[in-house]
């Protein structure tokens, strides 16, 4: 029987410090349990599930899940999860990339425990000028971007211009910009305020992102998902998406694999439920416009649409990985 913990940062009030709007903490409860219900399933599984203070009253779904503890106000996350470690065989995370939240939680835990990304994937992958860099090197299709050593030429013309957080998740405190001199004076003024942001140009084209399930420099493909994305007085706003809106038996589902592969091999650290959000440009195809190293919103609209028990083959390939590594160790 394998003892694992599931901590989502949001739902535990792990940012005390700075709370949470309710809808992104709803979100953050609604990828928990849909992970919870199929670890539930598994017999060989005893799960143990992190609750919020608010939970503390009987609000908790107790089908899904064996049992629930609650992370204490007075104690940081990261002392809680190297606490908790220790008690599990191993600990699953979901907590957003914004100010290095997930990379410091995952160091906070044995890299033996830890179910999902390395280390390493986690400092690329929380920022998104970082990311765009490294696919790029590799092939991958991802949008123009500006810095201060190379800012971009306004000559080759974009229909609209993004600043947004460089470590941020979704769409909180993204803006688009018709005009190149006003994105740019956005990205001065928000750098000024000591912000980390990225200004980059607007891709046209479907908002898509694509579920996967990664190990080794490989990538499954579960689910190619339409996103819905608002637009008011230039704030974007994240309005939901629809799961496996485009078939797996559809020609573009061949071009999603092959960009899948590229993105794993060019991440090999990449491993578990890995979102990849990109763009379907009317003429130069899939553009990514960031890579999730975690469980996204796609995963409870995935769960009941997939073949597969997805937080099942996580964990066993975690187990199988972990095996891998210690039969060398011995060998050795």
């Amino acid at each position: 029987m394998k003892k694992i913990l599931l901590y989502e940062y949001l739902s535990a009030n792990g940012n005390t410090n700075e709370p949470a709007c309710e809808d992104l903490r709803m979100q953050g409860r609604t990828m928990r349990d849909a992970v919870a219900r199929d670890l539930a399933r598994c017999a060989d599984v005893a799960l143990t599930c992190v609750a919020g203070h608010d939970e503390a009253h009987g609000t908790t779904d107790t089908t899904c899940t064996r049992d629930w503890c609650f992370a204490p106000f007075a104690i940081p996350p990261t002392r809680f999860l190297a606490a908790e470690a220790r008690r599990h065989d191993a600990v699953w995370v979901i907590a957003p990339e914004t100010q290095g939240v997930l990379g410091a939680l995952c160091d906070a835990v044995d890299p033996a425990r830890w179910i999902g990304c390395d280390a390493a994937t986690l400092r690329i992958a929380g920022s998104k000028r970082a990311t765009a860099r490294h696919l790029a090197l590799a092939g991958v299709a991802t949008p123009r971007a500006w810095s201060a050593d190379a800012p971009l030429d306004v000559a080759r013309d974009a229909s609209a211009w993004v600043v947004k957080p460089d470590d941020g998740a979704g769409c909180v405190d993204t803006c688009r910009f018709d005009d190149y001199r006003l994105a740019e004076y956005a990205l001065r003024r928000r750098s000024a305020a000591q912000e980390r942001v990225t200004l980059e140009e607007w891709i046209d084209g479907d908002a898509l992102s694509l579920s996967l399930l990664c190990r080794h420099g490989d990538a499954q493909l579960l689910g190619i998902n339409r996103q819905h994305i608002g637009i008011d007085d230039g704030q974007i706003r994240y309005e939901g998406l629809t799961a496996n809106a485009i078939p797996l038996s559809d020609d573009r589902a061949a071009t999603c694999r092959a960009l899948a592969a590229r993105v794993a091999r060019a991440l090999p650290g990449l491993a578990g439920f890995v979102g990849i959000d990109l763009v379907w440009h009317p003429r130069r195809g899939p553009v990514v416009i960031e890579v999730n190293p975690r469980v996204t919103c796609a995963y409870p609209a995935l769960a009941g649409r997939v073949d597969v028990n997805m937080a099942a083959c996580v964990v066993a390939e975690h187990f199988a990985s972990c095996g891998e590594i210690n039969g060398r160790r011995h060998a050795a």
